[in-house]
């Protein structure tokens, strides 16, 4: 059977914790709820994984409630699950042995900018969208942009990425210093507002990207940018999706400071007119951002043109109007329910995988003749700029047959990243979807990963069931 398939929507856990909840009642009162329509809203998933919600929501106030909460559920071996707003895609927020989910929307204060470091530090709630409305007189912006206005404390779990990487990096590379509540109920602080630092062991890395396994994110240092005096934004037409990964490809090899570059098939091209009312050519298209002074913008475009022109692209067309660059970006945003909407009694199954950008093209290119020889209806987008694509597959899930073609063409395509030296996801996470990857990608380094899982949370309280398949995972 199909692993989601096998995921009922009731949790798989038989322990009572009953008595936990009674002592989380008391202590935090009606913070706390039971209902089980607040439940499954804290564990839906934006996939067709099954809902699996945890037996009780909190939603905390500070990083205190947190702290009082994860000692009492480790005190008892009742899992705990963080949740920020519910943008993840491999199952990531589904409590599969039950437990508390500890909601951190209303942990949405911004605390601290300090301009002249370029910096700002948040709480675990606050969302993209309104971190950069608050900096909107500032000069300055955060730059991380995976689409959804996922929160902070989410984007630190999922190591999360976007349109922006290319130039400006992930989550990885503008976390400075972190504070975590650990499966004990300590809260420890980690880094600095420091650009850098060679005491002990990088514990920042470690946290980033860790699903919410090792610790739950109580509050974030990031580093910002300033917003450059020219953007610059337009789009080009090629008559294949090799042609304009190898436009990319070369983009990205004579060094152009691109800010974003990003690749929509002639189906998500076409989605998207439907969608947000658009009316571009529907053949494989780059959209692409420069960044930059008025002169430098202006080079940055030549450039690109005459890359385009030796890579058979056409059609291309750049400016700085505002107006303009919002419309072609919320479009590009809209990418997900532009594609459900391409099928809306289907199930959208979302996957990603990165690769090399040497490798770009071939993994592209396969991939798109993979679905294509499939039969099923699977655009595909990516920031391919770092080498990062995404396809959306609209699966009818009460077909056994098509469920089946639509896994294996997910293997198939996360195989193919790993064994062209990428990876299975680039920022979307393992989660409970991609857990069967991890042996092929990591090999006896999984040990080391597990090793460490235990050692920071020996009960197995944190999000369990996640990254590894099973709560005795370690």
């Amino acid at each position: 059977m199909s692993q989601h398939l096998d995921i009922d929507s009731k949790p798989i856990s038989t322990k009572d914790y009953s008595e936990a909840i009674q002592q989380l009642k008391q202590l935090f009162g009606n913070q706390l709820s039971d209902n089980i329509t607040i439940r499954k809203q804290h564990a839906h998933t934006m996939t067709w994984l099954k809902n699996q919600p945890a037996d009780a929501v909190l939603v905390a106030k500070d990083k205190e409630q947190v702290a009082k909460a994860v000692a009492l559920c480790n005190e008892y071996q009742m899992p705990v699950i963080a949740f920020g707003i519910g943008s993840s895609l491999e199952g990531q927020l589904n409590a599969p042995y039950g437990g508390l989910c500890i909601d951190m929307s209303e942990m949405n204060e911004i605390i601290q900018v300090n301009n002249e470091d370029l910096t700002v530090t948040v709480q675990p709630g606050v969302t993209r969208e309104q971190l950069n409305h608050y900096l909107r007189d500032t000069g300055l912006f955060f730059p991380i942009d995976p689409g959804a206005n996922a929160t902070i404390g989410g984007m630190v779990a999922t190591r999360a990425s976007g349109t922006n990487a290319v130039r400006y990096g992930t989550m990885k590379d503008v976390v400075l210093s972190l504070e975590v509540v650990t499966a004990d109920g300590k809260v420890i602080k980690m880094g600095s507002r420091a650009k850098k630092s060679a005491a002990g062991y990088d514990l920042t890395r470690l946290i980033i990207g860790s699903e919410g396994t090792l610790g739950i994110v109580t509050e974030t240092t990031l580093k910002l940018f300033g917003i450059s005096a020219c953007i610059g934004s337009g789009i080009c037409h090629f008559p294949t999706v090799e042609a304009a990964c190898e436009a990319t490809m070369m983009t990205i090899q004579m060094c152009l400071p691109i800010a974003r570059i990003e690749l929509l098939d002639a189906l998500q091209v076409k989605a998207c007119n439907q969608y947000s009312n658009l009316n571009l050519k529907e053949m494989p298209t780059l959209f692409v951002e420069f960044h930059g002074s008025e002169a430098g913008v202006e080079e940055q475009a030549q450039i690109f043109a005459e890359i385009i022109e030796d890579c058979g692209g056409s059609d291309f067309a750049w400016g700085s109007n505002e107006e303009e660059r919002k419309k072609l970006w919320h479009a590009r945003h809209n990418a997900y329910p532009a594609s459900c909407a391409l099928r809306p009694e289907a199930k959208a199954l979302s996957t990603d995988a990165c690769v090399p950008i040497s490798r770009l093209a071939e993994c592209v290119s396969e991939t798109a003749k993979d679905i294509q020889a499939s039969g099923m209806i699977g655009p595909i987008v990516g920031h391919v700029g770092d080498g990062n694509f995404h396809v959306l597959l609209l699966v009818d899930i009460n077909n056994p047959e098509e469920v089946q073609k639509a896994e294996a063409l997910v293997s198939r395509l996360a195989k193919r990243a790993i064994d062209m030296d990428g990876t299975c996801t680039g920022e979307h996470g393992i989660g409970q979807g991609k857990q069967k990857y991890m042996q092929h990608e990591h090999g006896e380094a999984v040990l080391v990963m597990q090793a460490i899982k235990h050692a920071l949370d020996p009960n197995n309280i944190l999000n369990p069931g996640k990254i590894w398949p099973t709560l005795d995972n370690v």
